[in-house]
């Protein structure tokens, strides 16, 4: 048994809360275990300077963690944004661009946002699930709006972590784990199974090809559990 009583292959209890916020775009407020994430999406009309005249648009995304939302205060990012909260909007952003047909969205940029309103583990892979579902809520509104002609989106997205605590695969890690963990993976994966992102780190020892399967197989199960629940949230 874990910290938080569940089974090896067991996420944390996961909630998706749609149009958390009255914006002109999509939003959901991701309750992930004790981990809770704002994500929306915005549209603006106008690309890129890199893609004026291809008709092809843009996804970017920023993210940032309130001050209250660790145990210890967390400075706020101002001009100066940290090494990981840039590591991680990256990543957002490499994430939800595999969601979108760039020629579709026409030259238009969407803004995705992540505040991490408590975090308690697994922020960047809330994110990317939370954010997904934003996205998917905010062309849903657009096309009945008219701002947008046709559907971008071409995949579901979502994130998990897994990881090696004790020499035993886990699912989800929460905070207590992750801090501890042997091995920590984070992933990314489509509807279809595919990986976008693998992020996998030996912490505490070398780790097997056979163990990295076994995360791989728990990861996928999890994102199969994420995409269910972000289609309900979805409509």
């Amino acid at each position: 048994m874990r910290s938080d009583g569940r089974m090896e292959n067991q996420l944390r209890p996961v909630e998706l809360v749609p149009n958390f916020t009255k914006t002109q775009g999509g939003s959901v407020l991701i309750n992930w275990g004790n981990t809770r994430v704002l994500c929306t999406a915005l549209l603006e009309e106008g690309t890129m300077p890199f893609l004026k005249g291809t008709g092809k648009g843009w996804l970017t995304a920023e993210y940032a963690m309130l001050p209250s939302s660790t145990g210890s205060r967390k400075k706020r990012d101002h001009i100066k944004v940290d090494g990981r909260s840039t590591e991680i909007q990256r990543l957002i952003g490499r994430s939800l661009r595999a969601a979108v047909d760039m020629e579709k969205l026409g030259e238009r940029v969407i803004y995705i946002d992540c505040d991490v309103l408590q975090a308690d583990g697994g922020t960047r892979t809330a994110s990317i699930t939370g954010a997904y579902a934003a996205l998917a809520l905010g062309v849903k509104r657009w096309l009945d709006e008219g701002r947008l002609e046709q559907n971008p989106l071409i995949h579901q997205i979502a994130a998990v972590s897994v990881g090696i605590l004790e020499d035993t695969p886990l699912l989800d890690l929460c905070y207590v784990e992750d801090s501890a963990a042997q091995v920590d993976m984070n992933l990314v994966m489509n509807e279809e199974g595919a990986f976008i992102e693998v992020q996998g780190t030996g912490e505490g020892r070398a780790f097997s090809r056979g163990e990295m399967e076994k995360l791989l197989d728990l990861a996928q199960s999890g994102i199969s559990v994420l995409m269910d629940k972000q289609r309900q949230a979805i409509g």
